[in-house]
């Protein structure tokens, strides 16, 4: 837990936000047409403190998706309140306040799809991500997820995958970071929040280019779409501690926690070259399960291709180096 004594000869920095709302969602699945089954919100205060928590259950409207992950069957959820009928106490628990989460930009979309079917916004303008943050403060952590930040930090999760529980987690992870980050003179890793200005609830078709969900009867499909030629030449491989330069060959392989074509929209505005395939001219693989034997990774390490994971490659992103010339 925190040490008091991290923070007590610092000045708090000025520039930090003047409060947080650290939120926790769970989902049907990871697809766009994806819906919130539960959500919870810790406000935490500038510097971290617990203000108040709150949690509901949300009536998805269709089938839970992964109940072997949250526990919420469609009984449980069946007398639930609909997103809409939530949704102005929830913008009232992250209203004026960055928003917090462990992978966060997955949350905020979840959340910005819900408010577009409500033919609303969440009042939210900034995100701060707890991996990202984690990386900043260069923590020895042995992976990205929510239980190994928590156990750096002596935090006992109790029930792993409830919301509200892992908001608990995340919100008392958080201002031992938090103030670590302020004692370090460390600038937070805040990120815009863009809310969906219009959005079609219509359901997926199976199309060419499959992307798996949660389980094969939770798969969906999208598009195979065909981006511009990148203008930029390829610079090379990726190195560790250098940032992406434009003109750099992307590979992805396996699930992504943010829709596929999201990250490849971005990557592609940042100046970067989407690959569909692994080669010796390929810069950078994005994997989650880089132990995985698919024909990507298995390329990859045999010809000594960089590989990152989402997390990593999201916070590459903020930072492209522009092309040569």
């Amino acid at each position: 837990m925190l040490d008091d004594r991290t923070t007590a000869d610092t000045t708090w920095p000025a520039a930090y936000p003047r409060g947080y709302a650290v939120v926790d969602v769970e989902t049907t699945g990871l697809a766009r047409e994806d819906r919130i089954v539960s959500a919870a919100v810790y406000r935490l205060d500038a510097q971290g403190n617990v203000e108040d928590h709150w949690y509901t259950l949300v009536n998805p409207q269709r089938d839970p998706g992964p109940v072997w992950i949250h526990g919420l069957t469609s009984e449980v959820l069946e007398g639930a309140p609909l997103f809409r009928d939530i949704a102005e106490e929830f913008a009232d628990r992250l209203a004026d306040r960055v928003l917090v989460a462990h992978n966060a930009m997955f949350d905020w979309q979840m959340i910005a799809r819900e408010y577009a079917r409500a033919e609303g916004a969440a009042p939210v303008r900034q995100r701060l991500c707890t991996i990202a943050l984690s990386k900043e403060l260069n923590l020895p952590l042995p992976n990205h997820k929510l239980e190994s930040l928590a156990a750096h930090f002596g935090v006992v999760q109790q029930r792993a995958h409830h919301a509200l529980d892992d908001a608990r987690v995340l919100a008392e992870a958080f201002r031992p970071s938090l103030h670590t980050a302020a004692r370090d003179g460390v600038r937070l890793p805040l990120l815009e929040c863009r809310p969906l200005t219009e959005w079609t609830d219509s359901p997926a078709t199976p199309r060419i280019g499959y992307q798996a969900g949660y389980g094969s009867a939770r798969n969906s499909w999208r598009p195979s779409r065909k981006r511009p030629v990148c203008p930029h030449p390829n610079p090379g491989r990726f190195e560790d501690g250098s940032p992406l330069k434009q003109g750099m060959r992307i590979a992805f392989s396996g699930d992504t926690s943010v829709e596929r074509e999201l990250l490849e929209d971005r990557a592609v505005e940042a100046g970067l070259h989407i690959a569909t395939s692994v080669s010796r001219l390929t810069s950078l693989l994005v994997t989650n399960d880089p132990d995985s034997a698919t024909s990507k990774t298995v390329k990859a390490k045999a010809y000594g291709t960089p590989i990152v994971d989402e997390a990593a490659f999201t916070q590459l992103l903020r930072d492209v180096a522009p092309a040569d010339g």
